[in-house]
């Protein structure tokens, strides 16, 4: 009975799917495919990334073809027929052509990675227009082998299948570059990528997959977000109901308002568990999470939710509910309110204007096709094809940037290239002062003179980067000579906004590699006057008189010193000068210790007399009214 209810729930959803879909437009993602050898197949044709494994997104890989003797379809393990596909040391990495059917693509892929080979190419067995080549639906079987597929993968025409086996048979060494440096536009400095996912976490291996990337690419997108390189937006695929099955029990329990908003049964059950409108529901709520957080510029909140909500609200723990989506809103400080008015009625028979707007974004628009797969991201308006796996999708979004523009997220371990390590690229390089022209970015390392401290070195970034303009002395003497000696230095280099090194005066040389002392003594440029002496130091000399002489330099001269007598003289003044100032601060202080000692007797007199007059005192002069009148 309940196979049977699973049956009715894929039958029906398949068929309103198709009908959605019906006016869709999908898309092949493809990258370019070069034959460089034999001449007379030589040119570019065009391939169709397979959507598993991990392609060389802004890259590209060279490689020698192989079709095998045995088991050309791939659908076995090589080991069985002894074939091994790895490449001997100098050797060109093995691309290993096989035929279409009797098994998953991915299966072909895998066992041909098993065997050693570093790509795989698929030949179409019938005339028609390249198709992606999608990895199976995920069971305990096919995702022992899909979640491990590393190598990339391309379908290419039938046509040029036949073309390169025709060329191996031959005895033709056929050698191929896969190219995926156009795969993804990119313009500017900022790119512009979106999530196509869905909150449902019971929908097996890939939801299992889902989960896992959604929490190792939060950190790296918030990084993102934050320094403004990236602007990204989430999106939910939502199906509509046919009209004519609005009011069936299946409608209504899959849909929200109406049949218009429709999401498969999570268990394919219609009997149990939970059903597709609470996933619609929850998809509807990161949705106004988002748009709420974006508001308050501040979209990568909208990482923390989703994951929060997978740890903390999964369905197999009953507890995917609205309950437990308000806990994890509380908890991140969101405002409720505003997403419950975002997210409207779901039992109105009218359109809810968030998920319209979902439903007109699947549709295709310029190069990109219909977004049909889940998950699905979308780079520059670009579909990624492949794993569905931190390294790989960051090495996708790295390539939408103008190429040396990419943040540093983009070299990290997972993705960059790691070529200055290995004899500094081949660029310029001055180990005294640990600096390089070569900078690793995801495609692979440049050779650029660098910035310093705000000194800009100028050169071809291979063989020569030379400091200039001012401030370039502070950068390693501007690679010029310099030295330093008994508390003395020197440098060749002068602050003057020219790339040349000049010996200072004093030293003689190229100003880069050395300076020379000049022995001013012995060419005689210094001391020349007739009772001057003079001894060579590093960088200058002395010069000295001889008697009671004194050397002046800026003259070159010598002079006569003052003798004893005059300094003797000199101290007597001295003296002189200081006993009379001595005698006249003591007759200055007796002069006023009398004036003022005489002024206030005169006034404690007259207050005396105001007060108690004697008889036989004369009248006192009152100098304070004298004062006052």
């Amino acid at each position: 009975m309940m196979e049977l209810q699973r049956s009715a729930a894929l039958r029906f959803f398949l068929g309103f799917l198709l009908l959605s879909m019906a006016n869709g437009r999908f898309v092949v993602e493809k990258n370019s495919l070069r034959v460089t050898s034999p001449d007379k197949i030589k040119g570019t044709y065009d391939s169709a990334i397979g959507n598993f494994g991990i392609p060389q997104y802004g890259g590209s890989m060279a490689g020698a073809v192989v079709y095998p003797k045995e088991n050309q379809k791939g659908c076995k393990e090589f080991s069985e027929f002894g074939i091994t596909f790895k490449s001997s040391p100098g050797a060109l990495p093995t691309f290993v052509l096989v035929d279409r059917g009797d098994c998953f693509f991915a299966l072909k892929v895998w066992n041909a990675q098993k065997a050693g080979a570093s790509a795989v190419l698929v030949a179409d067995n019938i005339e028609e227009a390249l198709i992606t080549m999608d990895s199976p639906e995920e069971d305990g079987s096919t995702s022992k082998y899909i979640e491990n597929i590393t190598i990339p993968s391309a379908l290419i025409e039938k046509r040029f299948g036949e073309i390169l086996k025709k060329a191996i048979s031959a005895g033709d060494m056929v050698n191929v570059n896969l190219d995926w440096r156009e795969a993804v536009p990119h313009p500017d400095d900022r790119v512009e990528y979106e999530l196509w996912t869905n909150s449902n976490d019971e929908c097996g291996v890939k939801c299992d997959m889902l989960m896992e990337f959604m929490k190792d690419f939060r950190g790296a997108s918030q990084i993102l977000e934050k320094g403004g390189y990236t602007q990204f937006t989430p999106h939910y695929i939502t199906w509509y109901c046919p009209r004519a099955f609005t009011l069936s029990k299946q409608c209504k329990s899959q849909c929200i308002n109406h049949g218009r908003y429709c999401a498969p049964d999570p268990e394919q059950d219609f009997s149990s568990g939970y059903d597709g409108k609470d996933v619609v529901l929850e998809n509807l709520r990161q949705l106004c999470v988002f748009r709420v957080v974006n508001e308050t510029k501040k979209p990568w909140v909208w990482w923390d939710y989703v994951t929060d909500f997978q740890i903390r609200c999964p369905m197999k723990e009953k507890k995917y509910n609205k309950e437990c989506a308000d806990g994890v809103i509380k908890s991140l400080g969101l405002d409720i309110k505003k997403i419950e008015n975002c997210m409207g009625d779901p039992n109105a028979d009218s359109e809810n204007t968030v998920l319209k707007e979902e439903q007109d974004a699947q549709v295709g628009k310029g190069t990109r096709g219909d977004v049909t797969i889940l998950p699905t991201v979308v780079v520059n308006n670009r579909q990624y094809r492949g794993k569905l796996e931190k390294g790989a999708v960051l090495k996708a979004i790295c390539s939408g940037f103008e190429e040396t523009t990419e943040p540093a997220v983009c070299l990290s371990t997972d993705v960059e290239t790691n070529e200055c390590l290995d004899n500094n690229g081949g660029c310029w390089q001055d180990k005294a002062a640990n600096l390089t022209a070569c900078k690793d970015t995801f495609r692979g390392r440049v050779c650029e003179c660098p910035l310093v401290d705000g000194v800009q070195f100028k050169g071809d970034g291979y063989t020569t980067c030379e400091a200039s303009g001012p401030g370039r002395c502070k950068v390693n003497n501007g690679g010029c000579w310099h030295e330093a000696r008994d508390g003395h230095a020197f440098t060749a280099c002068t602050d003057n906004g020219e790339v040349q090194c000049q010996c200072p005066p004093g030293f003689k040389g190229d100003g880069v590699k050395s300076c020379e002392d000049i022995d001013e003594c012995k060419e005689r440029k210094a001391c020349q006057c007739p009772d001057c002496s003079c001894k060579n130091t590093w960088g200058s000399y002395d010069c000295s008189c001889s008697g009671n002489l004194l050397y002046i330099r800026d003259q070159d001269t010598c002079i006569s010193k003052s003798s004893g007598g005059g300094k003797s003289s000199a101290w007597v003044a001295v003296w002189v000068i200081l006993i009379g100032l001595a005698m006249a601060a003591g007759g200055a202080y007796l002069v006023y210790k009398y004036r003022l000692r005489s002024y206030m007797d005169s006034e404690i007199r007259a207050i005396m007399a105001q007060y108690m007059p004697l008889d036989s005192q004369a009248e006192v002069p009152n100098h304070v009214n004298e004062e006052r009148a």
